[in-house]
């Protein structure tokens, strides 16, 4: 197996800025929207928020179980393909996580800039998303080729319908 990729604040760059547009998203969202809200969407952009909470903590969780992390090494540190669990769901549940609180400032504070900037905020990290399949590309090889193939990037309902139907599969 290659060795890790070190990484340069060039690789981050994509972060950073997502991360910035969101901080303006929540700021914004927080103390200077104050248009009328619909209920029913505030109401799912907090659930989104939960959602996305779900997944944000589970790749901390299920990384060093399944992941071989060296002792005293990052969560992100993995030497082997995890494909379990929220894994077999999809494959970039924090990537998802960060879109999904994006997405929930949306819905929650329902006003226009809130809308603009969270765009961004989906842009970059769905490239940085991009960047890191490649660098799993790298680090696993076709091990994961083949996992991208089985498992979505981050569309979770799919990724439920296909579990849901290999197991009904099985069954009959």
């Amino acid at each position: 197996m290659p060795p890790f990729k070190e990484f340069t604040i060039k690789d981050a760059i994509p972060s950073i800025i997502a991360s910035i547009f969101f901080i303006f998203q929540l700021i914004y969202g927080f103390f200077f929207a104050t248009n009328e809200q619909n209920t029913p969407i505030a109401y799912l952009g907090i659930g989104t928020f939960l959602l996305s909470g779900f997944f944000g903590i589970a790749p901390i969780i299920m990384f060093p179980r399944k992941g071989r992390v060296e002792k005293g090494k990052s969560f992100v540190y993995t030497t082997k393909i995890v494909n379990t669990g929220i894994y077999a769901i999809m494959r970039h549940p924090q990537y998802s996580s960060f879109m999904l609180w994006a997405i929930g400032a949306m819905l929650l504070f329902q006003h226009p800039i809130i809308i603009l900037l969270g765009i961004p905020v989906i842009l970059f990290t769905y490239y940085d998303m991009i960047q890191e399949e490649k660098d799993n590309i790298t680090k696993f090889g076709e091990a994961y080729v083949i996992y991208m193939n089985s498992v979505p990037r981050v569309n979770f309902i799919l990724g439920l319908l296909r579990i849901i139907t290999k197991k009904t599969i099985k069954k009959t």
